[in-house]
């Protein structure tokens, strides 16, 4: 699942994944995330933090207090890159946290570890 308020960059992270072999599916508010995540159990999830209606951030506390998904792999894509901002990412429940502009191997690597390792 792909969190991602800009359309064009959750189709870019879209396309990336789909050349990796994975089933995507895009949203792109918090709120609509929390209901997908529910509904559909995903492999993994990249989060955008700075998304309409709840942050990333909020997104991510309710992931790692839902028991079916706390061990959801969650992969941060944000372009909010200070120290300070990663360590807020991680302290959420942040698997990995990327700052953007994210090349499509480190992408595809960063995914495909999260799925391993979780799974």
């Amino acid at each position: 699942l792909i969190v991602e308020d800009e359309p064009d960059t959750a189709e870019m992270f879209a396309q990336m994944l789909r050349l990796s072999g994975y089933k995507v599916i895009k949203t792109y508010g918090g709120v609509s995330a929390m209901k997908q995540l529910l509904q559909d159990k995903p492999d993994a999830l990249l989060l955008d933090i700075m998304i309409p209606d709840i942050t990333g951030l909020e997104v991510l506390r309710f992931i790692r207090r839902e028991p079916t998904l706390e061990k959801l792999p969650v992969i941060v894509v944000s372009a909010k890159g200070l120290p300070s901002d990663i360590e807020k990412g991680m302290k959420a429940g942040a698997t990995i946290y990327l700052t953007k502009p994210v090349a499509f191997l480190e992408l595809k690597k960063t995914v495909d570890e999260a799925i391993t390792k979780s799974g």
